[in-house]
């Protein structure tokens, strides 16, 4: 099996930033043009994930209140008293959703849903730019 890496850097608001990033891991698959195999992408950090959306206002919007009721902002967070940056939210978010995701690729192309996109979700505090290793594994 051959493994083809890729970084791509995405800039983000932070705060429940909800960002579509399936052009740029296209872009990285037409690169390596694999017939058949997979795509694993992490995010280095504590505090953003990855995951799959239909990415329109009402699915973005939804899933951002769906986060909120699961690990409000504005509640007593261990973390914010350990440190006191104001982002433990951020890293529960973060360890639920999960930093990586993995997307099968078949005949050299994603194998996801009409209406599925790779999605960055930023939950820190503050803007960044988030690294996302793009791995991808093809039959050699």
């Amino acid at each position: 099996m051959a493994i083809t890496n890729f970084t791509i850097t995405v800039a983000t608001t932070g705060a429940t930033d909800i960002v579509n990033i399936t052009d740029e891991i296209d872009q990285c698959l037409s690169k390596a043009r694999p017939a058949d195999g997979f795509i694993h992408l992490f995010i280095p950090g504590s505090t953003a994930a990855l995951t799959t959306l239909e990415y329109e206002q009402g699915a973005v919007a939804d899933l951002q209140h769906a986060i909120e009721r699961l690990a409000p902002r504005d509640i007593p967070y261990e973390h914010n008293l350990r440190w006191g940056d104001g982002n433990g939210y951020a890293h529960v978010r973060s360890a639920l959703l999960g930093p990586s995701l993995t997307i099968p690729v078949v005949n050299g192309a994603m194998h996801v849903g009409t209406w599925q996109q790779i999605v960055l979700c930023d939950f820190d505090n503050y803007p960044r730019n988030r690294e996302i290793l793009v791995q991808i594994y093809a039959e050699a």
